[in-house]
């Protein structure tokens, strides 16, 4: 989970992938967009029943969808979660030139190391798993989490390179039948239909002044998180177009001391 921050843009990527896809393509008609301006619940911190009026709900791709709604499935794409740093082959952990994991310091989490076309097919080819696993359980999307990874690489990273792997997971999650929902990264916004992303997934598009620009660039199809009372306010601005909630920062379940969770 990363917030958004607007960075300068480099060229796209490759690896191969083909031209991206635009929202008219065969591939886009074969998958099943989330509905605009629905109730929205974002539940990456656990599974739980989903209040009234929610039409789509966020899970982990360890829980299973809920049924009867529109359900994206998230999965940490361009970082290690933390408890499976050690299942990730060293050579693939982003390094610094003193030979250092790159971390994101607010989540503890190691980067993943996307500079090659070689490494970006090796990352692709263990989130494809988490892919299909999502799949299986009956999602209808996906939520590649920290897409804006290279803003926080040390320059290490591009914007190419995270273009060059989001391709290859949009190519296999709609041959799997499943959206793809770009998380933040404003700046990549423009790029999208190239790419192939079908709706936008954002954390505090109010509290940033972005939510024009994913709705713009994603036909009013975006789902949004605030974490603040002051987000909340500026996001329901876009509330007769978007789908926001107002979650605690740990996305905690019901019962929970940090729980929260409000539409107005």
């Amino acid at each position: 989970m990363a917030l958004s921050v607007l960075a300068g843009c480099a060229g796209d990527g490759g690896d191969g992938a083909g031209s991206g896809r635009g929202s008219a393509s065969p591939t886009h008609a074969a998958v099943r967009l989330p509905p605009r301006h629905a109730g929205f619940d974002y539940q990456i911190g656990g599974a739980y029943s989903p209040p009234p009026g929610v039409r789509i709900v966020s899970r982990d791709r360890s829980d299973s969808p809920a049924p009867g709604l529109y359900n994206i499935c998230y999965v940490n794409a361009f970082q290690a979660q933390p408890a499976e740093r050690s299942s990730w082959p060293a050579d693939l952990l982003l390094r610094d030139a003193h030979g250092e994991v790159v971390i994101d310091e607010d989540w503890n989490e190691p980067l993943l190391d996307l500079r090659t076309p070689a490494k970006r097919r090796r990352v692709a080819a263990r989130v494809d798993r988490w892919i299909d696993g999502c799949a299986a359980k009956g999602f209808d999307a996906i939520e590649p989490d920290n897409y804006d990874s290279y803003t926080r690489s040390r320059h290490l990273l591009t914007a190419a390179d995270a273009t060059a792997l989001m391709r290859l997971l949009v190519r296999h999650a709609h041959a799997r039948h499943l959206a793809v929902g770009q998380k933040n990264t404003a700046e990549l916004a423009g790029r999208a239909r190239r790419i192939g992303l079908d709706f936008a997934v954002t954390e505090q598009c109010g509290a940033y002044e972005e939510c024009g620009v994913y709705a713009g660039a994603f036909d009013d199809r975006v789902v949004d998180v605030e974490y603040t009372d002051a987000g909340l306010r500026k996001a329901l601005r876009w509330g007769a177009r978007i789908s926001v909630v107002r979650r605690d920062v740990g996305v905690s379940t019901p019962g929970s001391s940090g729980y929260v969770r409000r539409t107005r």
